[in-house]
């Protein structure tokens, strides 16, 4: 279960990667993917638990050697 402070934290991250993006003016397929996740922790959809165990799956898998 995900709880309000990951997802607002999350969407903070999201939304900052998003801005920067936006001013950049040059969108590419993984940064598209941010601004996807940053909608879906925004939007607080009930696909946002799926995504959540995906992207904690992710980020466990990079950060372990």
């Amino acid at each position: 279960m995900i709880s309000e402070t990951t997802a607002f934290t999350f969407a903070v991250i999201f939304g900052i990667i998003t801005a920067l993006l936006v001013r950049s003016r040059d969108v590419r397929a993984w940064q598209a993917v941010c601004v996807g996740l940053f909608g879906v922790y925004l939007g607080q959809t009930p696909v946002v638990f799926t995504v959540h165990g995906i992207v904690t799956w992710l980020i466990n898998g990079f950060s372990h050697p």
